[in-house]
C-alpha cells in the first residue's frame, strides 16, 4: 500500500466509505477542501472525527481564498443593489474568516 493511504499516525487506510450528496452539497465540500489545502479524503476524514483542519498556506490556498472573496464580493455586491442574504454566502464567509484568523495566529506564533 502507498503512503498516500496513511494518515499522520501511521495507521492503514484500507476501508472505502461512500455517501451520496446533493451537488450543492458537492459543491460546498469541494469549495472547502479547496480552502483547507487538504486533499478531500483528508478533509473529510478530519472533519467526521471532529479533529482540527490546520490550513498550511500554499499558493493553491491563496489561489482559492482569493477566489472565494472575488464571489462573496460579487455576492455582497448583488445583495447591496437589494437582493436578500443566502445561508451559504454566511456560511462561507464564516469559514473564511476561520481560515484568516488562523493564518494570522500561526503567524504570531512563530
Amino acid at each position: 500500500m502507498s503512503l498516500k493511504n496513511r494518515d499522520e499516525h501511521n495507521r492503514w487506510r484500507n476501508k472505502t466509505i461512500a455517501f451520496r450528496v446533493s451537488p450543492e452539497e458537492n459543491e460546498q465540500i469541494e469549495r472547502y477542501v479547496k480552502l483547507s489545502g487538504l486533499t478531500k479524503q483528508d478533509y473529510i476524514t478530519r472533519r467526521l472525527t471532529h479533529k482540527d483542519v490546520v490550513v498550511q498556506g500554499n499558493p493553491r490556498v491563496y489561489k482559492a481564498l482569493r477566489s472565494q472573496f472575488s464571489a462573496v464580493l460579487d455576492e455582497l455586491r448583488r445583495i447591496e443593489a437589494g437582493a436578500g442574504v443566502n445561508d451559504e454566502l454566511l456560511d462561507l464567509i464564516e469559514m473564511m474568516t476561520d481560515i484568516m484568523g488562523g493564518m494570522k495566529e500561526a503567524d504570531t506564533h512563530e
